[in-house]
């Protein structure tokens, strides 16, 4: 398995950072994403900009605290981990994905796509908070 992890920090409290991550019905702040697929309660399908799909399945939720989940595609599988802190006034985030690819050749590109994703996801995240 492939790990990367990213910690980030926001000026606003938990609750707020906790409410952008959760809502899988708000998704339009995400750069990357044309649309999530609210299956049922614990499982939901991405779909970004280009079509490709990624089933994921809420593992643990434990508001303002962790939010996990397993996911897949057709190229990888792996777990996603969301832990929110309260720190100095506002939030820190650690968020670590941890996956497997399906065609080993990847696994040479897959750190590096893993972190490209990441910063992504913070930027936006940032971009949403700010708004």
């Amino acid at each position: 398995m492939k790990r990367s992890i990213v910690v980030a920090e926001f000026p606003c409290d938990c609750k707020t950072v906790w409410d952008i991550v959760t809502d899988n019905k708000n998704y339009r702040w995400r750069s990357d994403l044309s649309r999530i697929e609210v299956i049922n309660e614990t499982c939901f399908d991405e779909y970004t900009k280009e079509g490709f799909v990624t089933r994921f399945r809420i593992t643990e939720k434990e508001p303002y605290r962790i939010y996990r989940f397993a996911m897949e595609n057709k190229n990888m599988c792996g777990n996603w981990i969301g832990l929110f802190e309260k720190r100095d006034g506002g939030t820190q985030i650690t968020f670590t994905e941890e996956v497997q690819v399906k065609n080993p050749i990847m696994n040479l590109f897959v750190k590096g796509y893993l972190k490209k994703q990441q910063a992504k996801y913070i930027a936006d995240l940032k971009e949403a908070i700010r708004s």
